[in-house]
């Protein structure tokens, strides 16, 4: 175990809770495999992994408890887990130079477990293979990001970058078109305006993409929605603004 990269307050394993997040470290061949923790009704993994890893541990529901915590939150299903491998910008634009269509998000000071791995889940779903943050601006991957994500970690890169404006400009001799998200912005038909490559950048629900990162951008885009005055809803939770925005390039180009 020496030779993983220490992570999360310098452990050397990983913690994954969560069904679907579980299983999906289950079936990643990148990842190795330590401990698997499940209450009983969970057995059926224990017979299906069982020649994956060694040590899997059944547990009543009191013993279960009393080691990890609420099941509300893990589910019953923990496992001890090797840190994922994240790619560099430039491994991941090799790999992504395979594809005719290419989608990558940008999410520029967004520290939100929930909402980052609500937006790894979309990307999954909607064929976008990275996402770019800034090292120093973002969280790394924690449990509680892989939970929320439901599995989207093991697909979805996730790439920290020391300089999002230089990293801006690499994309773009890549052939990217880079579009800024801001509901400040006159509407504009998403499909009418994206490329095959392109690249969307949301920042953060209270400051918004910071004006170097914007001024980087070819083009500034809003979604068009309808605010509800009376209560004041002005404006969309930034992981359902990626979900939507993955969509409109989802339909267009597969």
């Amino acid at each position: 175990m020496n030779n993983f990269k220490k992570n999360e307050k310098n452990k050397v394993f990983q913690e994954i809770f969560g069904t679907h997040a579980v299983t999906a470290a289950l079936e990643n061949p990148n990842r190795q495999l330590f401990e698997l923790n499940i209450l009983k009704k969970h057995s059926n993994l224990a017979i299906k992994y069982q020649n994956k890893l060694k040590g899997i541990n059944v547990f009543n529901s009191k013993d279960f408890y009393k080691k990890f915590g609420n099941e509300n939150l893990n589910q019953g299903i923990v496992l001890k887990c090797s840190f994922l491998k994240q790619k560099t910008l430039e491994e991941f634009l090799i790999t992504e130079n395979e594809y005719l269509n290419s989608l990558i998000l940008i999410l520029d000071q967004i520290t939100d477990p929930q909402n980052i791995g609500s937006i790894m889940r979309s990307c999954a779903l909607f064929n976008c293979r990275g996402i770019i943050v800034s090292k120093t601006n973002s969280p790394e991957i924690t449990s509680t990001i892989i939970k929320s994500a439901s599995g989207a970690v093991e697909t979805v890169d996730f790439i920290s970058v020391t300089n999002l404006h230089r990293s801006i400009k690499i994309l773009k001799k890549k052939g990217y078109w880079v579009y800024g998200l801001d509901s400040a912005k006159e509407n504009k038909k998403i499909r009418d305006i994206i490329s095959p490559k392109t690249v969307f950048i949301f920042g953060s629900e209270g400051k918004g993409i910071r004006d170097l990162v914007k001024k980087a951008c070819d083009d500034i885009i809003s979604l068009p929605f309808k605010p509800n005055t009376k209560y004041k809803i002005d404006s969309l939770n930034v992981s359902n603004a990626a979900s939507i925005a993955l969509y409109e390039y989802y339909t267009k180009y597969y």
